[in-house]
């Protein structure tokens, strides 16, 4: 790693994210991706160093693995935002996560930044993060300048989806749980993940978009739900009766999807339908498993939701767009293969798809031409 200052480096991010990119997106078609001969485009490495506050010392943040990563462009430049874990001997659960940030002109070849943006720190919210750590990001912009990171928050005990906000990319701010405030707190402490919200693309940029008055968000780690705010900040997941969740989309068995279903990227407007893509694991339990399948794969597929309604359902895919094919995709800390996509963007003309691969590495799977690595 070339040595430079953490001053220097910031410096190169805030001279980047100045201006927005003026790029439209182009139609989104599950069709033909590709993956590139680039891949995995960010490994484990054990030369980045961080001093944790926590621990009181310096650890390897980067040593075990990167993965899972969210993604927004800025300025013909793209940002990804990956978690990483610090310890390989740790069992799969039991490490602590960092969010990291890396940048790219060409959507492929990335430079990291050397310390986390994001991360357990001694604060107030040290409770819902540590010791698990900041886990699987999202990154939306609101109408009003600011970047909205969801993630999750992590204590090995209790999963908590969580809300951080920038103004710069760099510097963030933890707000808490996002559903900390909701109906006098009764979903505080509920098991939850994966926020999408939902987005428009403004000059290639996923702004979030109001839909009857409120912003919107799919999110959960096994069904489907959808939640509200006012704010980006403070959410209210939708119920059919106090107490209970009103599930948009389920598993369903002897399919790909037949162990969960769960949030992609940023769900998006197109035309008068919300498009969201979503991870799915083909159930381990042999009586809804699809034997076509390796047990427990993870894969990615899409829904359309009705804009004038968003909970819902109109169509979603019957086989998946995505799934593991490549080595580092089948091997690696999820032994059942994995492409867990949390990131989208277009750039240069064709769409990113960043991804996770066997909770281990980071890939990319692009559109718009032919010739390399499919994604069969």
């Amino acid at each position: 790693m070339k040595k430079c200052s953490c001053l220097l480096w910031g410096a190169l991010i805030s001279l980047s994210i100045m201006g927005c990119s003026k790029q439209p997106a182009p139609e989104w078609q599950p069709g033909a991706l590709y993956k590139p001969e680039q891949n995995p485009i960010l490994f484990p490495d054990s030369n980045f160093t961080f001093f944790c506050p926590l621990q009181k010392d310096t650890v390897r943040w980067q040593k075990a693995d990167v993965f899972n990563p969210a993604a927004i462009v800025r300025n013909d430049t793209v940002f990804l935002f990956y978690r990483s874990e610090d310890n390989p001997v740790a069992a799969l659960g039991g490490r602590t996560s960092r969010i990291g940030l890396a940048w790219s002109t060409d959507g492929l070849h990335f430079t990291r930044l050397p310390a986390p943006v994001l991360y357990p720190n001694i604060d107030s919210f040290t409770v819902y993060d540590y010791p698990g750590g900041c886990e699987d990001p999202r990154i939306v912009a609101s109408p009003d300048g600011r970047y909205i990171m969801t993630y999750t928050s992590w204590n090995q005990h209790t999963a908590r989806l969580s809300v951080a906000v920038s103004y710069d990319l760099l510097h963030w701010q933890k707000t808490g749980p996002a559903f900390a405030k909701a109906y006098n707190g009764r979903y505080k402490d509920l098991w939850s993940k994966s926020g999408a919200i939902v987005t428009r693309f403004v000059n290639g940029v996923q702004v979030a978009e109001k839909i009857q008055g409120r912003y919107l968000m799919y999110w959960g780690d096994k069904k489907l739900n959808l939640a509200w705010s006012e704010n980006l900040i403070d959410w209210h997941p939708n119920e059919t009766a106090p107490g209970s969740l009103h599930y948009v989309a389920e598993p369903r068995p002897r399919t790909f999807e037949s162990g969960l279903v769960e949030p992609g990227p940023p769900a998006f407007i197109q035309g008068n339908e919300i498009i969201l893509l979503y991870n799915a694991q083909n159930s381990p339990d042999s009586a809804d498993t699809d034997f076509t399948l390796p047990t427990g794969l993870y894969s990615a597929a899409q829904m359309t939701f009705d804009l004038s309604d968003p909970a819902k359902l109109l169509k979603r895919s019957d086989t998946p767009f995505l799934k593991p094919s490549l080595p580092h995709e089948l091997k690696g800390q999820y032994k059942s293969g994995t492409t867990f996509l949390e990131g989208m963007v277009p750039f240069k003309g064709n769409w990113h798809l960043y991804y996770g691969t066997a909770d281990s590495y980071v890939g990319v799977a692009l559109s718009g031409a032919t010739g390399h690595v499919s994604n069969r």
